[in-house]
């Protein structure tokens, strides 16, 4: 049996991602990064519990600019999982699923998002 004359899925170079898909997959993605950062505060709590010499090498680790980038990742990565979340609890009541306020919804998301990772940084200052 020949399968020449059957179509082939369009290819992904010309397929336009809906921006409720892209963030399906910064959802499962942001989840992973907060399992990588759940490590991560086991380790600042060992640390403290260890003593002021373990503290202060940790501390000084995460002081350092990529280590601050990390912070700023994982806080996103809270604030995204976060707001998604709510978003997927509202879709649980039956609202929202319509495809312009699924699309209104992921926007909101993205500020939020934005807005709340801004807000924690500025009042850690």
């Amino acid at each position: 049996m020949s399968n020449y004359d059957r179509p082939l899925s369009p290819h992904i170079s010309i397929y336009r991602w809906p921006i409720t898909m892209a963030l399906s997959i910064l959802h499962r993605i942001t989840g992973i990064g907060l399992s990588v950062g759940f490590v991560v505060l086991v380790a600042w709590l060992f640390n403290a519990a260890s003593g002021p010499e373990a503290y202060a090498v940790f501390t000084s680790i995460m002081d350092t600019v990529s280590g601050k980038l990390l912070l700023v990742a994982w806080s996103f990565a809270f604030f995204y999982h976060l707001s998604n979340g709510v978003r997927h609890l509202v879709w649980d009541t039956g609202r929202g699923l319509e495809k312009s306020q699924a699309n209104l919804s992921s926007w909101l998301v993205l500020v939020a998002t934005v807005v709340l990772t801004a807000a924690f940084w500025w009042a850690a200052s």
